[in-house]
């Protein structure tokens, strides 16, 4: 079942999308609004954890960030990217699954729709090829919101180009 195929109805000509981009260290988020004229970029941020803290606390650092983010920007849906894994660096995956699964909880919590995607759906939802470099996703990012420049630090892009991925889902749906 798509979720967009299946409660785009429920959402209005200025809807707010919410792209995260989970990672222990910085999480980055990025807020878009559908207006007439397209995707407008509301506000991007990243919430930091503490790297001489526990594992617990910076998951519990990264979750708090998020409920006020939730708080302050009001998403209607949300939109995050799933864990994936290289063979040479699985400890990386492990800690961001971490991540991921906090986050995950504190949307639940909160009562927030919850769409994923995979790096590649991502890269070919923006670009047309699943294997596009970072650098082409970014002037993606850029061109589709009508920036000056490609939103910093790079986990504002990622979101940014994972809150597009949703809003083009939930476009070509409705």
């Amino acid at each position: 079942m798509s979720f967009a195929a299946n409660t785009h109805q429920h959402f209005t000509t200025h809807a707010r999308y919410l792209g995260i981009d989970p990672g222990l260290a910085k999480t980055g988020y990025a807020l878009l609004e559908r207006r007439p004229r397209g995707p407008f970029l509301l506000e991007g941020g990243i919430l930091k954890s503490t790297q001489k803290l526990s594992l617990q606390a910076r998951i519990a650092e990264i979750a708090k960030g998020l409920r006020e983010v939730l708080e302050d920007l009001r998403p209607e849906v949300v939109a995050i990217e799933q864990v994936f894994s290289h063979r040479q660096n699985p400890k990386t995956a492990l800690l961001m699954a971490h991540v991921r699964g906090a986050i995950l909880l504190t949307l639940t919590d909160a009562g927030i729709p919850i769409v994923s995607y995979t790096p590649t759906q991502i890269k070919r939802l923006l670009t047309g090829s699943g294997r596009a470099p970072k650098e082409q996703i970014q002037h993606a990012v850029k061109a589709e919101l009508g920036l000056d420049a490609i939103p910093e630090p790079n986990d504002v892009a990622d979101a940014s180009a994972i809150a597009l991925c949703l809003y083009h889902t939930v476009k070509f749906a409705a």
